[in-house]
């Protein structure tokens, strides 16, 4: 063999070394943010997780159409984790939590079960389901502070993560002030869930989101206002009863 012939084979073999490195390299990359995906949404290969859908106020069995957009949004994310998702109306959904995860959408009121979650795994926070008086339609208060909306200028909704029940699956709630805000939350979800799960290193948080402008952007911008999860978390004091008049 003569020193050109030699070299031509050393080069293809080292090209293919080089791939071979380069594929493995990007394979582990990709496996192991494929497994801390999974542990964030509490998704391994093949496990069932719960999907509760809402109702459109006003409209008995419909779901508005950003909450369906937000629920292709999960199943989206669902997939990418190779686990299956059960679909559930809210006032079906007669199921403990732990057990799987849970991905609940919509306000308390057009969703029971986000009623029943708010009062027993975020008892720091309400929201207001009265219709009446507009401007408090909606308004989230907690603690000492509240938030009311503008609506299609400046609205607020929780996005949640909260670890309860024996076996330790996460609840997903996605809580707005209308169903645009919904989805905006679930994608707000899905574009920052790793910095989410590294800074919050798989535990529970409670976030504030104010969605901006959505008669012009949509559920596309969206601000940061809090993390709350502390006072969410921590019942509210109860309010003193008020002396009888003597």
């Amino acid at each position: 063999m003569n020193e050109d012939l030699r070299n031509i084979v050393l080069g293809v073999l080292a090209t293919g070394v080089s791939g071979s490195l380069g594929w493995l390299t990007r394979t582990h990359l990709w496996r192991r943010g494929l497994r801390r995906k999974q542990a964030f949404f509490g998704l391994p290969h093949h496990s069932e997780c719960l999907l509760v859908v809402n109702r459109e106020a006003g409209n008995d069995g419909a779901v508005h159409r950003f909450d369906v957009s937000a629920l292709l949004e999960l199943a989206a994310l669902i997939k990418d984790c190779g686990a299956h998702a059960q679909i559930v109306q809210h006032d079906l959904a007669r199921l403990g939590f732990g057990d799987r995860t849970e991905f609940c959408v919509g306000g308390p009121g057009s969703n029971r079960r986000m009623a029943a979650h708010l009062s027993s795994l975020l008892p720091g926070l309400t929201m207001s389901v009265a219709r009446e008086p507009v401007e408090e339609r909606g308004a989230i208060r907690i603690g000492e502070d509240r938030y009311l909306m503008e609506p299609g200028v400046s609205e607020y909704v929780l996005l949640a993560r909260v670890t309860a029940g024996e076996g330790g699956r996460p609840v997903f709630l996605f809580c707005g002030q209308r169903a645009i805000t919904n989805q905006a939350a679930t994608r707000y979800l899905a574009r920052h869930h790793e910095r989410l799960a590294r800074s919050h290193r798989g535990g529970s948080f409670v976030l504030l989101l104010r969605v901006v402008n959505s008669q012009a952007y949509g559920p596309d911008v969206v601000e940061l206002v809090a993390d709350v999860t502390r006072r969410a978390l921590t019942p509210s004091p109860a309010t003193p009863p008020v002396p009888a008049a003597t």
